[in-house]
């Protein structure tokens, strides 16, 4: 197989048509809403600020935060990042210091919507998920069939697959993070390899979801398999299948996937077969990983707080998502069209790492 990202290369959960519709006619047809680990305590040396903002990338408020207050960017905080094709609500912090020049900060089209105090800065991934709210156009008479879907991923899971945001324009980052895998990139910044090396790991692990689908494992587990419950988050190595799958198919537990590394153990058994096939497909190895961290990834999330409701041409879906996940997953499979890479995405951790992603 080849490493440029594409949809039609993985397998979905759900069978039969799709609605079809079209995404982002509009920002506002794409909303997203970050669901905060904790609130602002109301005192401290930080100034939390809860932002609401259309057409800008996280990274360009950033950037012009910096510039109109004069504080350094290290010094700000922000949770998550987000894409400028949406309607999108998060938090981010700076040094109370500089909470008289932020009152001043003129941005078009980004709305204050509150301010408040607390101890510590905003940590990357200190956030629980997002809630989307996103408008289907072109999919008149469809709602029905969408909640049918949205109802099937509620109960099953949704394929935790990276969405085409992780592989860049045209879906090619994972050719070239081969090449500095190999030692053949010109590239230099440290910042650049690590997120092109990061394309592999998720090619790898898409991989590893798709073909758990295409053998009837997607609410099993296998013996071998790392699995997380999904209540506290501790995982353990099945030993008996046959006693553990009756837990993941009630939703209880899931299976895991390798995002490959020096810290992290490749899989045993029948899931180290199937893993092993998943590396096999890119003629990789464990051994390419060894400059990377590593980590474990779920192989499916459950969305929460869904819902569907009819609109004239189409229809709106909303739904919650843990950290680290994509909503273009769920799209994906209500819409079975390809959702392409600046569908309004959001990514909760620095696109750098993968490492904590869950």
């Amino acid at each position: 197989m080849n490493l440029v990202f594409q949809w039609s290369a993985l397998s979905n959960l759900v069978a039969g048509e799709g609605t079809g519709g079209v995404l982002r006619s509009t920002p506002q047809d794409f909303r997203v809403e970050e669901i905060p680990a904790y609130l602002p305590s109301g005192e401290g040396d930080h100034v939390y600020v809860q932002l609401r903002k259309t057409g800008h990338t996280t990274a360009h408020v950033l950037r012009e935060l910096c510039a109109q207050t004069g504080v350094r960017d290290r010094d700000v905080g922000v949770a998550g990042l987000k894409d400028r094709h949406a309607v999108t609500t998060q938090w981010l912090s700076l040094p109370a210091r500089y909470e008289a020049a932020f009152s001043r900060l003129e941005i078009p089209d980004v709305e204050v919507l509150q301010t408040a105090r607390h101890g510590n800065k905003l940590g990357l991934g200190h956030l629980h998920g997002n809630r989307f709210t996103v408008r289907v156009r072109g999919a008149a008479g469809q709602a029905a069939r969408a909640g049918e879907i949205l109802d099937q991923l509620v109960q099953a899971g949704v394929p935790n697959y990276f969405g085409p945001q992780r592989f860049g324009l045209g879906g090619l980052n994972a050719e070239e993070g081969l090449r500095v895998l190999r030692g053949e990139s010109r590239l230099k910044d440290p910042r650049v390899r690590r997120f092109l090396t990061s394309s592999v790991q998720s090619a790898v692990f898409n991989r590893f979801v798709s073909l758990r689908l295409e053998r009837g494992l997607f609410t099993a587990v296998v013996s071998g398999d790392m699995a997380k419950k999904h209540t506290t988050g501790g995982v353990f190595m099945v030993e008996d299948a046959a006693a553990e799958t009756p837990r993941a198919q009630a939703g209880e537990i899931s299976a895991t996937g390798t995002l490959f590394g020096k810290k992290v153990k490749p899989l045993t058994l029948d899931a180290g077969v199937l893993e092993q096939e998943a590396l096999a497909s890119f003629d990789l190895t464990p051994q390419a990983f060894v400059s990377r961290r590593g980590d474990r990834r779920l192989t499916r999330v459950f969305p929460t707080d869904a819902s569907i409701t009819p609109e004239e041409d189409g229809y709106s879906v909303t739904f919650a998502l843990p950290k680290g996940s994509f909503a273009t997953s769920v799209l994906r499979e209500i819409m079975r069209v390809d959702i392409d890479l600046s569908a309004g995405e959001a990514e909760e951790t620095e696109p750098t790492e993968l490492e904590g992603t869950q």
